[in-house]
């Protein structure tokens, strides 16, 4: 998700970040499980089931950390944050890392002082309406009222979208998704806008999705991934390789069906450094040998678990698009494991 940051919000995050422990993996190793800031709830990237227990696409990234600290992906404590608390929490030390559909900008990294350690989602800022309204095109929306997550990029990216095709909004102020999908079938707003992931995640969960259109501008550039905070290299390097391990994966053709077997026996000598057959990769990061096989078998790589959640077969539907393998003429590539 998107955000807007306040100048005395950056205070209070850059003040509390000096305050936090720099080595965060003994900290977690200590404490006997992993906390991760995630959504309130966003079906398909994180939400809890009938159960209470979280799941999703950036929920899966959790538990990839987890195993590949613990190896085992239940060690975990899941915190649902708002777009207003995520990066103050995250700052706080409240939890060790974020995986809430985040955008990577230039202010979140340098001015809050947080380190984004890849990108889980190629995303872009969309448009949702009625299909009633009959409207085809976000520049017939000339006074339009539009939900809009307050503390979001989306807001800033809106104004200048209206401002630039010479046409008027009036901004609904929402604080949660489910607040803007209540808001939105209320008909309090016209629109409502937020990554394009997001409105497809929403649409599905609508008793009628079918009566309501995602309009075709992308109108921004939102990169989403998991963040930690600067000071402690050593833990963004240990998330970043886990990320890195669920891409390469796919790449390499690990899944959570053969890892076992590949895991064995392989030919292939990166599959090997991958798995921990060979090589001391996981002693680099101060984990076990099998930290990326157990990152792996939690969920899948990153293709399983796309397509678990949020793929083409979901009731959400999204294609891989710029989220294919660079291979496959997608922007997602993983570092060697050498």
């Amino acid at each position: 998700m998107t955000k807007t940051v306040f100048w005395g919000v950056l205070a209070a995050a850059g003040v509390a970040a000096g305050m936090v422990s720099a080595n965060t993996l003994d900290d977690v190793k200590a404490r006997g499980e992993l906390i991760c800031g995630t959504n309130t709830g966003l079906v398909g990237f994180a939400a809890p089931d009938a159960n209470g227990r979280y799941e999703g696409f950036d929920v899966a990234w959790c538990r990839a950390v987890a195993a590949a600290i613990f190896g085992d992906p239940e060690k975990i404590e899941f915190k649902p944050l708002t777009t207003t608390n995520r990066f103050t929490a995250l700052a706080a030390g409240e939890v060790d890392l974020v995986v809430r559909n985040t955008t990577w900008t230039f202010t979140r990294d340098v001015d809050l002082k947080l380190d984004f350690v890849g990108v889980n989602y190629y995303d872009g800022q969309g448009f949702m309406v009625p299909k009633e309204l009959g409207v085809t095109s976000a520049r017939e929306l000339d006074g339009a009222t539009v939900c809009i997550q307050k503390g979001t990029t989306t807001e800033l990216n809106l104004s200048d979208f209206f401002r630039a095709n010479n046409i008027s909004y009036e901004p609904v102020p929402i604080e949660t998704n489910a607040e803007a999908q209540q808001q939105y079938l209320a008909g309090a707003c016209d629109v409502y806008t937020t990554d394009a992931s997001g409105l497809a995640a929403t649409r599905a969960s609508f008793e009628a999705p079918g009566d309501h259109i995602i309009l075709p501008e992308i109108v921004s550039k939102e990169p989403l991934g998991p963040l930690v905070r600067h000071g402690d290299s050593d833990w963004a390097d240990l998330v970043r390789w886990v990320h890195n391990a669920l891409l390469a994966a796919e790449e390499l053709g690990v899944t959570s069906a053969n890892i076992e077997e590949l895991s064995a026996s392989t030919e292939n000598p990166e599959i090997a450094r991958l798995l921990g057959t060979e090589g001391n990769l996981g002693e680099m990061l101060g984990l076990s040998a099998d930290w990326a096989k157990n990152a792996i078998k939690a969920e899948g790589n990153y293709g399983e678990i796309f397509e678990k959640y949020i793929g083409e077969g979901t009731p959400i539907g999204l294609a891989r698009g710029l989220n294919a393998q660079w291979t496959e003429g997608g922007l997602q590539y993983a570092p060697p494991f050498r």
